[in-house]
């Protein structure tokens, strides 16, 4: 690892993230996982309970609420905003947008497409848009996106889902490339049968026969955890490696080999 990817904002000597939805999801489990690995951090609408969780962990955190639509275009500026306040500027930052649209495309609507090149397109657009350009100034930086494994294999009922999840996935890569010679590393992760609530509430799963009818789509036969999750994304983010960069990588049980 270089020294300027070892290097750190803080004025504590720590690395900065900035976790742009630490409401839900792997949110709280990576900000978590990212104080323990040396990182202070600044939290998108975090539950009430997070900063504190973190501060006994060592890690200082900075809250910014409402700006969990990344779409909305000043939902980045002001996570950057912060985090250059604070610190005066940031080493990673993770952030998962999505909108999820189902159905035949035969029946589909243009209102429906308008609404997943919102969530799927335009959210990471922004995102990207606002929190490279201070990264490639200083000559490094991470950035991970949280995105779906449904953007890398054909997933019948849901075209335009899959169809713009698969446009942010190739936007990563395109980034990536773009901003390489700065030392500046942007990946993705696509996601699919995670236990979370929102997943567990939108398939029924929380009935022991459903759930066990989804897990066996799952090559590995279980839904994927927060904690471990958390793990997986904390590499792409924490400075321990410096050498990848443009990769969508699936984690989905194998779902999408």
């Amino acid at each position: 690892m270089s020294d300027d990817q070892q290097s750190s904002r803080s004025g504590s000597g720590r690395r900065v993230a900035i976790v742009a939805n630490a409401s839900d999801y792997v949110g709280p489990a990576l900000a978590r996982e990212l104080a323990g690995r040396g990182c202070d951090l600044v939290l998108g609408d975090p539950p009430p309970e997070l900063p504190e969780q973190l501060d006994a962990l060592g890690a200082e955190s900075w809250v910014v609420d409402g700006v969990r639509d990344l779409a909305e275009p000043t939902a980045a500026i002001r996570l950057l905003d912060m985090a250059m306040d604070a610190y005066g500027g940031v080493d990673a930052v993770a952030f998962f947008t999505g909108t999820i649209v189902t159905g035949p495309f035969l029946e589909s609507e243009p209102d429906q497409l308008r609404q997943v090149m919102t969530g799927n397109i335009e959210a990471p657009y922004r995102a990207l848009r606002v929190f490279l350009p201070p990264m490639v100034l200083a000559g490094r930086g991470q950035v991970l996106a949280i995105t779906s494994a449904a953007g890398l294999r054909v997933t019948p009922g849901a075209s335009l889902y899959s169809a713009t999840r698969a446009g942010a996935n190739m936007l990563v890569r395109n980034v990536a490339a773009e901003v390489a010679p700065h030392g500046v590393q942007v990946n993705a992760v696509g996601t699919n049968f995670m236990d979370f609530p929102g997943f567990i509430a939108a398939t029924g799963a929380d009935d022991p026969e459903v759930r066990a009818a989804i897990e066996s789509r799952v090559p590995l036969r279980r839904l994927g955890g927060m904690d471990e999750f958390a793990r997986f994304c904390a590499v792409f983010l924490d400075g321990s490696t410096g050498f990848q960069t443009g990769q969508v990588v699936g984690y989905d049980g194998g779902w999408s080999a």
